[in-house]
């Protein structure tokens, strides 16, 4: 398919050529180059394989997630470990791994990463993928071709900005990747640079890639970066080493810098504390903030999880403050059985 974005005020125009997720014959030594290149594009030649998982039957999750979930892993060595994005394997009771040719492998989680919100699981047995080959996801800028690689297919795609994502449930990356044309399947999906390294982790669809306001439909990816400094501590013991992050289960949204509490997280700190939905919150710890980065930043700076957080909040015109009772985050997520 011929997809055409107006990039800020440029043309963006991009030829996509969807591969279909079988694995083409192995061509002949006779064969034209590009016969070669297209079987050099298969999902199974770039390292990644179909991910399904099923939650746990009471996952806290399953409100949000559902329980039945799809997307990409990525083969990151050759002992089956898979890195995908995190919330496809979230509360997961099974995880199954397929091959292009419809093979399937079960797998088991490894560990979930909440700060940059990778995943990683293993599969049981060996799988027949070679690794991706890891690359520097700090030297990827704007305006560099990339490849975005789905258990589906495969699509060239542009970085168009690098910049900060806020997520409205506690969540925030100051080095985001985002990328355009948007594709479909992007859960987990690797990005792939020039050298067909690995950069990124599919995380989102997003309406405004280029940036605030564009409208510019693209995908936002983990940077790889991201993962080095834990990927040991996963596979060692599930997650990073360190104290927990202050969780409050409070979902916001910023307008103009007003912190609005759209939903609390049933049973969760935020839950049981006096917080409604409607509350904006104005101070942490007494110290006014200026939107959800700030939210987020002055909460994770107050200490480690299990600290009591104090909350300046605007609700009926009036200023009154609340307390609550953060928690590990991974606590309140119902025990993960194949960990």
């Amino acid at each position: 398919m011929r997809v055409i974005f107006g990039v800020a005020s440029a043309l963006l125009t991009v030829s996509v050529v969807v591969t279909p997720a079988v694995a083409a014959p192995p061509p002949s030594p006779s064969a034209p180059p590009g016969a070669r290149a297209q079987h050099e594009m298969t999902v199974d030649a770039l390292s990644v394989v179909k991910l399904r998982s099923r939650a746990v039957a009471d996952a806290r999750s399953a409100a949000t997630l559902g329980t039945q979930r799809e997307g990409t892993g990525i083969v990151i060595d050759a002992s089956g470990l898979v890195l995908t994005i995190g919330y496809l394997v979230l509360e997961a009771e099974t995880v199954e791994l397929s091959t292009a040719d419809g093979t399937t492998f079960p797998a088991t989680v490894v560990g979930y990463d909440a700060a940059s919100g990778v995943g990683l699981v293993r599969a049981v047995g060996p799988l027949p993928i070679k690794p991706v080959e890891v690359g520097n996801s700090s030297r990827l800028a704007a305006r560099e071709p990339v490849l975005i690689v789905g258990f589906d297919g495969v699509a060239p795609a542009y970085v168009v900005s690098r910049r900060r994502f806020v997520g409205y449930w506690e969540y925030l990356l100051e080095d985001a990747i985002y990328t355009a044309p948007a594709t479909v399947n992007w859960q987990g999906a690797a990005l792939l640079d020039r050298e067909r390294r690995l950069v990124g982790v599919g995380s989102l669809a997003i309406p405004d890639s280029v940036g605030p306001g564009s409208a510019v439909p693209g995908n936002l990816f983990v940077p790889i970066d991201q993962l080095k400094p834990v990927l040991g501590d996963l596979v060692a013991r599930g997650r990073p080493a360190g104290p927990a992050r202050p969780w409050l289960g409070v979902s916001t949204q910023d307008a103009q810098g007003n912190v609005i509490v759209t939903r609390l997280a049933s049973d969760s700190p935020a839950d049981k504390a006096p917080l409604r939905v409607g509350d904006v919150i104005v101070a942490v710890g007494g110290q006014t903030i200026r939107g959800q980065a700030d939210f987020y930043t002055r909460l994770w700076a107050s200490g480690a999880a299990g600290r009591e957080i104090v909350l300046d909040v605007l609700r009926d015109g009036s200023i009154q403050r609340v307390t609550v009772k953060s928690i590990d985050r991974d606590l309140y997520y119902r025990a993960k059985p194949t960990y």
